[in-house]
């Protein structure tokens, strides 16, 4: 018989041995989840007996860890500002350096909804929803659009609205960037792709084996997306609106004279948890 601890041990030891980055909170977001266990199952009752078909569960998940699958993936949904958001083929994986991205714009956000009684969010490159319905969580009376170009991102978007109780002010839309967009907004969002074809190559294998292409490469530069943004933003901003993008950790200046090409100027700026620059907003 196998007991709760006997698998976290087993299981923690084989991701050390493998070197994964965090083998600790692999191995037991993976109990829990294969176990229907929790943290606190670990502590006070490690030695639950566990049944053989769960075990064989965890250890069909630990191989695709082992194999270079992310955790998440695995799983099939992840945390990010306090939703539980699933993930598909056609999403990347919403990293916490995002929520920076959110933080940013959300006193904006906030600001427009206090004045107007309501405020329009147009996520473009939505894939799973997650800076869109972060902002809808948070702000009451704000409404979004997540455009995206693949479908079944859209399909796993508007399952997380619903999934989080926000999909009576989340709607979505089938658009390459502005293509099928229509009226304007208080508030632009975006994380576009922004690696550059030769860093491809070099991503991390649970990066680039599985998060989907059009999702990281931003072209020769890295800039294309800001490019393609910068030039119809406008068109589609309210008076005294906002656009706020995610950017790589070298691209502020870039990314910044891409928008004044284009009559912008920039408002505010964020770091992510490790202070690189990681978002930037822009006003007319």
């Amino acid at each position: 018989m196998t007991t709760l601890s006997d698998l976290h041990q087993r299981t923690r030891r084989r991701f050390v041995a493998a070197g994964l980055e965090t083998p600790d909170l692999d191995a037991r977001l993976l109990l829990e989840h294969c176990t229907g266990t929790t943290r606190l199952d670990l502590i006070r009752a490690p030695e639950r007996i566990i049944a053989p078909e769960q075990s064989a569960e965890l250890e069909k998940a630990v191989e695709r860890r082992l194999a270079g699958e992310p955790v998440h993936r695995i799983l099939g949904w992840r945390e990010f500002y306090g939703m539980r958001l699933s993930l598909s083929p056609d999403t990347l994986e919403p990293r916490p350096d995002t929520e920076a991205l959110v933080d940013l714009v959300l006193p904006r956000i906030r600001a427009t909804a206090a004045k107007k009684g309501s405020c329009s969010i147009l996520d473009l490159g939505t894939g799973t929803g997650a800076i869109a319905l972060a902002l809808l969580s948070t702000v009451p009376q704000a409404r979004a659009l997540g455009a995206d170009v693949a479908q079944g991102a859209l399909e796993t978007a508007n399952a997380n609205a619903e999934a989080n109780g926000l999909a009576d002010r989340f709607d979505t839309a089938l658009s390459d960037w502005f293509g099928e967009i229509s009226g304007r907004f208080d508030a632009i969002v975006s994380n576009p792709p922004y690696i550059t074809d030769c860093e491809l190559a070099d991503l991390p294998a649970d990066v680039k084996d599985h998060d989907p292409l059009r999702a990281l490469s931003g072209g020769s530069d890295g800039l294309d997306a800001y490019r393609a943004i910068a030039k119809d933003a406008a068109s589609h901003l309210e008076p005294g609106g906002v656009v706020a993008v995610e950017i790589g950790s070298r691209q502020k200046a870039d990314v910044i004279a891409i928008f004044s090409e284009f009559g912008f100027g920039l408002d505010a700026e964020k770091s992510d948890l490790g202070g690189r620059d990681r978002a930037v907003s822009f006003t007319l």
